[in-house]
Formats: C-alpha cells, structure tokens, sequence
C-alpha cells in the first residue's frame, strides 16, 4: 500500500490508493522548511587532491544545493544551500570525512539564499 502525502494551501492530503484524506492542521502546525545558505571556505592541502570531487559525493547524501570552488589564494569555497538542519550536517560531514586530514582551517558564514540553485556542482 503506498501512501504521499503533500501540504496544499494548510491542509495536509494524503493519497492512499486512490482515496484522497484532507486533514486541516492549522496555521500553528504548518510544517516550514528553514531555508539558509553559507559560504564555508577550507584551507589546508585542499587543491588537487580531490577535495571538490569528495565534497560532491557527500553531497549526494544531503537534500542540498550549491558548488565546490577552487579560488586563487589555495582555498576551496563550498556554497551550501538548503534546509539549516541538513546544511549544517552536510558543513560536519565534510569535516568529519577523510578530508579532515586536508584541512587546516575553515571560515564559514551565512550568505543570502540564491534562488533557482539546483543540485551540486563543481566549478
């Protein structure tokens, strides 16, 4: 049996089989998503060794958005954008990965949202 369910202007409906279920949960219940975005710059021994590639796949575990960018100076910039539970997983993931062995220093902060940004890219 499979059941989706979806928020439409406040009411919360789930399809099941072909029978539709409509629940009001009221304005207090709402689900919202908490969307943020950061710029986290990692400096280290992180160009040329994969480290964009790497950011790429941990990504792929994320419901996240953004790129992996190599800057002139020897940092590598990752844009992250999404919901701030998932961002901030994703931002502790790579620091505990196997390119923690790479890094010497990280500086992030929170930057405006870009809208339109979909999926993870390496630039």
């Amino acid at each position: 049996m499979e059941a989706r369910f979806f928020l439409r202007r406040g009411w919360l409906v789930g399809l099941i089989l072909g029978r539709v279920g409509v629940e009001d949960f009221g304005r207090r219940r709402q689900i919202r998503w908490v969307m943020m975005a950061k710029k986290i710059a990692y400096r280290g021994k992180v160009q040329g060794v994969g480290f964009r590639y790497s950011v790429r796949q941990i990504a792929e575990g994320f419901t996240v958005s953004g790129h992996a960018t190599n800057l002139a100076d020897g940092r590598v910039e990752v844009f992250l954008q999404g919901d701030r539970d998932e961002v901030e997983a994703m931002e502790k993931e790579i620091g505990e990965s196997h390119l923690a062995s790479f890094i010497r220093e990280v500086v992030g902060e929170e930057v405006n949202a870009i809208a339109g940004t979909k999926g993870f890219q390496i630039q």
